[in-house]
Formats: structure tokens, sequence, C-alpha cells
């Protein structure tokens, strides 16, 4: 038995293949099917497609998958999807080949209908699939489906979790979510473990009554996207996979006449975005925190216009867009040279490293400093004379947060998130100082 990690890293997502001699069992694929056909060759026979449960992170590639290969599509069997499935009930084994058993284990909390897969050889346990429920040092969260269901969701968490205990240690703990995702309640930075393993070290195990343990699973959670809802219906009626799409070279004057109704996305560096960028452009580096932001700061599948450099995968982009259910690509732009050329207008602004800023509150300075991060971080330390807006919350305005007549330092963690910010705050009439290299940690 042998198992592959395909790890998501711009969803904090990891697809396994479970291959057992010549047959391979998928578990939690995305849309885009084709990496996971191509790993797996030609040689091999794909007898099961396993879902955990109904994603609300992203598009599931479970159904074509499975139609493409003639797999059975197995989720759990109170998914309420509106195509056909094999419903995997509570122990209810599916026998695969050559010894290799799978055993549904009802796994409620991060979801209603949650299951985890247990994998057998020979009758004896060898590896836990446990998508959502069991993660590495960390559980799913449990307030996904809203507050109306948060606090019962938590309390079969709690359940589930001390019936994966139950396994033997030494069997291996391979969850979909972890570190990246906003389906975690937290993060450890490892992909896998094992049931001994969790046992000792995940601090989930140590609380002594379910109260504590939902107090501290509903406390503290950061906000989620905004794409989120979209996924679970999708999921539920129709999930296509996607190839590997073209997108669209356009010239200067057939951007500008498609810039009516479309969201603008520049996915280049940071640093080339504040040296100049088309005004009303969002930008977010094109990397793995790429699809996330963009599916949380755009109206779901809305147009999307992209700017990148000659030296960056449209494609790919493309691909991690689409995994969020954003399939409506207008085109790509290179540069900006042409529209510079072209004598359009362009929006521009100053980068600081945090050193800078600290080297500022250092004398007797009263500039105006804006903290970008989430709620939980601002609560855990920040600087003194900030102020406080979660980026994705500038959507809705300032707040009153910050004088927009002056300028504003705006910083984050790492300099990933104030730089998305600036395209927002100019939106506003603020004139954005972004600290684009390092953050608040570097300052407090």
């Amino acid at each position: 038995m042998q198992i592959d990690s395909m790890r998501t890293a711009s969803l904090g997502d990891t697809t396994y293949l479970l291959r057992h001699e010549d047959s391979v069992v998928v578990v939690d694929p995305q849309r885009d099917i084709d990496r996971f056909l191509d790993h797996i060759g030609r040689d091999a026979t794909v007898t099961h497609v396993l879902e955990t449960h109904v994603h609300n992170d992203y598009v599931s590639g479970g159904r074509d998958l499975a139609l493409r290969t003639g797999a059975d599509l197995v989720l759990p069997a109170g998914s309420g999807v509106g195509f056909a499935f094999v419903p995997a009930f509570h122990q209810e084994d599916l026998s695969g080949e050559s010894g290799l058993t799978i055993r549904p284990l009802h796994t409620p909390g991060h979801t209603p209908e949650h299951t985890s897969y247990l994998v057998l050889i020979d009758n004896e346990p060898q590896a836990v699939f446990s998508g959502g429920s069991l993660l590495v040092g960390a559980a799913g969260r449990s307030d996904l489906l809203g507050d109306a269901f948060a606090e019962q969701l938590s309390r079969l968490q709690y359940g589930s979790l001390h019936r994966l205990a139950g396994l033997p240690d030494e069997v291996g703990v391979f969850p979909t979510h972890g570190e990246g995702s906003f389906c975690t309640a937290s993060g450890a930075g490892r992909t896998t473990s094992t049931i001994g393993q969790e046992k000792a070290e995940n601090p989930l195990y140590s609380f002594e009554s379910v109260d504590a343990f939902v107090a501290s699973q509903l406390g503290g959670l950061a906000p989620y996207p905004d794409y989120y809802p979209y996924m679970a219906p999708i999921n539920r009626t129709n999930p296509t996979a996607v190839d590997r799409p073209e997108v669209p070279e356009l010239d200067v004057e057939a951007f500008a006449a498609k810039q009516a109704g479309a969201g603008m996305i520049d996915g280049r560096s940071r640093f080339d975005y504040a040296a100049g960028h088309i005004p009303g452009s969002i930008g977010i580096e094109l990397g793995e925190s790429f699809a996330p932001w963009a599916g949380w700061l755009f109206e779901f599948n809305q147009s999307l216009l992209l700017v990148l450099n000659e030296d960056q995968d449209a494609s790919e982009a493309a691909v991690e867009l689409a995994r969020i259910g954003f399939t409506t690509i207008e085109g790509v732009l290179r540069g900006i040279e042409g529209w510079r050329e072209s004598g359009r207008e362009l929006a521009a602004y100053e980068t600081a490293t945090a050193a800078q800023l600290a080297g500022h509150l250092a004398g007797d300075w009263g500039g105006q400093i804006l903290d970008v991060r989430d709620p939980l971080e601002w609560e855990s330390g920040h600087i003194e004379s900030s102020a406080h807006c979660y980026l994705p919350d500038l959507r809705d305005g300032l707040a009153g947060t910050v004088n927009a007549g002056e300028p504003v330092w705006v910083i984050c963690r790492t300099g990933n998130r104030s730089s998305i910010a600036a395209g927002l705050l100019e939106g506003l009439g603020v004139e954005p100082i972004v600290v684009a290299t390092g953050g608040v940690p570097d300052v407090i």
C-alpha cells in the first residue's frame, strides 16, 4: 500500500491517492482532475473516488473523475447531492482489491454528514482519511454552516474525535484540510500524523468535558472567505471538472474595452504593483494566497481581467480561480508598459519596511497607521497608535478608522495583505504608504 499526497497550497488542502497493487483510490479531489489522472498513469485502475464531506472551500472534481475513470463515487449517506453516488454508511465496508477494505466511519462535526474512511489491508487498520474531522494538531471548524448549527456540530465533533481516538495508535492520519485552509480552527505545520501522535500532542484531546471543548472550538475563530457559502450548493448539484484554460491575451485597447463591469486582478509582485498599476485594480500576487483573496474581495464568479508579467502563467491563475468557482476570465494584459505608452492613467504608491516604520515610531511622529490583519491577530498584539480594519472590511469603507485626507501607513504581518489593501484604500481616496516588507511582529 502506498499513499501519495497531492497538496493544493492555495486552499490548504490535500488530495490523496491510495495505491494498492494495480488499483487506486482517490480521496477529496478538486475539479482540475487532469493532474490526478496524470499522476495515476495508465497502468492503474481507479476503483473508488471518496468524498469525506460536501466541501465548503472548493468545487469538487470527484463526480467527473469517477465518470471519466469508471470508478465508484462514494459520498456520505447524508450528503443530499442531486446525482448518482454510492452512499457510505457507518461501518458498512467497501470492498477493494487484494485484501483492501475501506470502512466508512461517521464523524460529524465539520459538517453533519462528514465521514472518515479507515483503510484496512487483510483486516489490519493502516490509515484513516479524516477529511475535516481530526486534523494535525486541530480539528475542522464547526461554524461554516452558520451560527445556528455551530454549537451542535462542535459537540458532534468532540464525539467524532474520540471515536477516531479508539483506532490503534499506529494508524496514519491523513486529513484533507491543513495549514492554510480556512476550514481548520488552527494549524500545526504538518500535513499527516498518526492516531497515537494526535492523542499525545493534539490539544483538543486535553479537554475533559464537551463543554470546554465547544468553548475552545467556537471561541476565537477567524473570519472565512465570502465565496465559501457558494461551494456546497455547487457541490450538491453540478460540480464539474475544468480543463486547463487558455486565457486570451489582450492588447491595451481590448483590455480597456472589457473593463466595464469586470473586476481587475493584478497578479504581479507587490513591488511592481506599487510602482504602477491600472486604477481600480487590486494587487494580489500570483501565489499561494491568490485564489482565496480573489474569492473574498470580488463578487462570486464575476467577470475578471488579469494583469500579469510575461513570465507568469495565466492558465495557472485561471485554474486557481476555477477551483473556487470563478470561471469567467475575460483575458490577460501582459505588464503595464503598453498601458503607460498609450497615455492612460496609472496609479502608484510608496512602499516601506517595518524597520522604517519602527524608526518613525521611535521619535516624535504623529503619522496614521492602519493595521489590516484579522481581529484575532489584532487582539494578540498591535502597534499602540494604530487603527484597525480587517482587509475584507475595507470594501465597506473606512468606518472612521483613519483620515482619508492624510497619508496612511498600512501594515499586516508580512506585507502581503497590506499590499492587497492598497488598491481598496485608493478607491476610498486614501494615499497609502504600504509596509511591504515585514510587519507588525517586527515593530511591536
